[in-house]
């Protein structure tokens, strides 16, 4: 296995399990497919059947379904080392889009490489499944967000739960953390036009909550923003003990 990729996927592993010495031998022993693909490409397509799981080592993905022309966004993966579409293990039709959000680097695992792992390594299988269920509880607080919040609490949300993520596997320095997504891309996830995903963002630089440059974005006050948000970090599990 490709150390980059065998490194992202034990550190996003570790960060919400305790693997042990065998467990991490075995992801090393994982055979995978390399390849890359540009901003915008379907990864895996709804009504597909994919034998593969895919595992995101560098950029952002996100689950999006296509309703008659309107696209909705139901999750954003950033690089952190996870396979989106781990539930294709199970469920053998896919019911939504995995489209790349940037120039992203896959990894693809068999779907009967990783059976045998699971059957081999139990607890290997376990934090590959606790890891399905994080998806959902992220899942659901997005439903929570673009279906109950305002829109400026709904973006600072988003945000603070982008930064927790990727501060967790070591990808942000003193609250700035990498974000090369469109404003219609980020409209997308927060269900919101362009116009006011501009005015919203341009309220919270105004506020000096917020920086941004090009793709970088930098959380200037995270309590503040946490308390705009209402945000509580629970659904992240981003501990072993949680």
């Amino acid at each position: 296995m490709p150390a980059n990729l065998a490194s992202a996927l034990i550190t996003k592993l570790t960060v919400s399990n305790n693997l042990d010495a065998e467990d991490i031998r075995a992801i090393h022993t994982l055979r995978i497919r390399e390849r890359h693909f540009d901003s915008g490409e379907v990864i895996v397509a709804d009504g597909d059947r994919p034998s593969d799981c895919c595992l995101i080592a560098e950029g952002f993905a996100f689950r999006s379904i296509d309703d008659c022309g309107w696209r909705t966004t139901g999750s954003l993966h950033p690089h952190t080392g996870r396979d989106p579409d781990l539930q294709g293990l199970h469920l053998k039709v896919m019911d939504h889009d995995l489209i790349t959000v940037t120039r992203c680097a896959l990894g693809f695992i068999s779907h009967d490489d990783l059976r045998e792992v699971n059957r081999l390594r139990p607890n290997l299988a376990s934090a590959r499944w606790r890891e399905t269920l994080l998806d959902g509880a992220i899942f659901r607080e997005w439903i929570v967000n673009v279906g109950r919040r305002e829109a400026t609490p709904r973006m600072a949300q988003l945000l603070t739960e982008l930064h927790r993520r990727l501060k967790a596997i070591g990808h942000t320095r003193d609250g700035e953390f990498g974000l090369p997504i469109t404003q219609t891309d980020l409209g997308d996830c927060l269900g919101l036009s362009v116009v006011h995903t501009k005015r919203v963002l341009q309220n919270l630089r105004k506020g000096g909550l917020v920086s941004v440059s090009r793709s970088e974005f930098h959380i200037l006050k995270p309590k503040e923003m946490e308390e705009l948000a209402g945000f509580d970090p629970t659904y992240l599990h981003l501990s072993p003990s949680t």
